[in-house]
């Protein structure tokens, strides 16, 4: 009886967190800032407390999920009109490095040390400090790094190359299963899939794991046998 109590608890937890978590959007699924982290650490100490605090109804704990979920959409309706408050909750992005100069005021105000900023440099393939132009601590967590003109990768656009457009693969086949909405935005229908899959060697896109389709009507196709003369073993 206690085992089906607890049950019955955590799928009360599991329907309240997953209505919950629906209603805030995916805003809470994101890179969070500081405050959207604190608020999801606080509903997940909640809905735990639904499924193991047997001292108290479950109705307690998902009035207080539900009560602590309104709040939370109520401040971020306020923080979307108000800049001022949205500025005092979520924090302002700061410039770490400006010009190849570390601006350590920022670093400490930040809570960046230098070895977690190097480290967040590397990561976005900056070694050399000093072909940073600008590198910023946005407000959720993430560095974002500019590098000085002379030391970014040639693009067309800088030798005047003109490029066709790409546009991004349309999902045709995703687990043996055919996305008909994404054929018919391309003009095309099931029997020409099926058609192109036969002149490939396969019978049924059943067979397939993923297809997409380019905006110059290459088919990429990928089926479900891993068929490799030799397979790379990254393992220890």
């Amino acid at each position: 009886m206690e085992y089906l109590s607890v049950l019955i608890r955590t799928t009360l937890a599991f329907v309240t967190v997953f209505v919950v978590a629906r209603l805030l959007g995916k805003q809470q699924l994101s890179q969070l800032t500081f405050y959207e982290y604190i608020t999801g650490i606080t509903m997940g100490d909640i809905a735990a407390s639904i499924a193991i605090d047997s001292g108290r109804s479950p109705l307690y704990y998902m009035f207080a999920l539900v009560a602590f979920a309104i709040l939370t959409f109520g401040m971020g309706v306020i923080t979307e009109k108000s800049r001022p408050l949205r500025k005092l909750i979520e924090g302002e992005p700061v410039i770490l490095v400006h010009n190849g100069k570390i601006l350590e005021h920022n670093m400490a105000k930040s809570g960046y040390n230098m070895e977690n900023l190097m480290m967040q440099l590397r990561e976005r393939d900056a070694f050399d400090i000093s072909e940073v132009e600008f590198a910023i601590a946005e407000t959720d967590g993430y560095l974002t790094v500019l590098k000085k003109s002379q030391h970014r990768p040639v693009t067309p656009a800088d030798l005047g190359i003109d490029t066709k457009y790409e546009g991004i693969p349309s999902e045709i086949i995703v687990d043996g299963e055919v996305i008909h909405q994404n054929l018919k935005q391309n003009n095309l229908d099931e029997a020409w899939l099926i058609a192109r899959l036969n002149s490939m060697g396969y019978n049924s896109p059943k067979e397939i794991a993923y297809a997409s389709l380019d905006s110059e009507g290459n088919l990429y196709v990928d089926d479900r046998r891993d068929r490799l003369d030799h397979m790379t073993d990254i393992s220890d």
